[in-house]
């Protein structure tokens, strides 16, 4: 079983230049992260499935990858962050999921965090800066 995050809320940080990837197909969902970790002084970049993020990883830097497990289009967290990986070795990753509790350690990539929904946007934001280093 792989790491769950509780992460307590912290101050904000000085303006990042990390760029975080949120891919999340519940658009509502969705926006609550992305402008918490904007607010946070992060680049965020969204996506609501797997294709969708695939094109954003091949175009962009992304220094984090924040990705809900099931996708819309019948496409997947786990094996999007296994691909990202082939590319970036090092990408940290973050799983979340509303219908799961725990990741088993067997399906997720090595050293990634889950976070089981609902969870606070000031868990996200902590969780970002403890692994981005602020």
């Amino acid at each position: 079983m792989i790491q769950s995050a509780y992460a307590a809320m912290v101050p904000p940080t000085a303006l990042s230049w990390e760029t975080v990837l949120v891919v999340e197909d519940e658009a509502m969902v969705c926006e609550i992260a992305a402008e918490a970790l904007a607010d946070e002084g992060y680049r965020v970049l969204t996506a609501a499935d797997a294709v969708e993020a695939e094109r954003i990883l091949q175009a962009e830097r992304v220094d984090m990858l924040f990705t809900d497990i099931d996708l819309a289009r019948n496409t997947n967290g786990v094996a999007l962050a296994r691909d990202a990986r082939r590319h970036c070795p090092r990408l940290p990753v973050v799983y979340t999921s509303g219908g799961r509790h725990t990741l088993p350690a067997g399906e997720a990539v090595t050293g990634s965090v889950f976070v089981p929904k609902p969870y606070r946007p000031s868990q996200i934001v902590a969780l970002a800066n403890r692994i981005l280093g602020h």
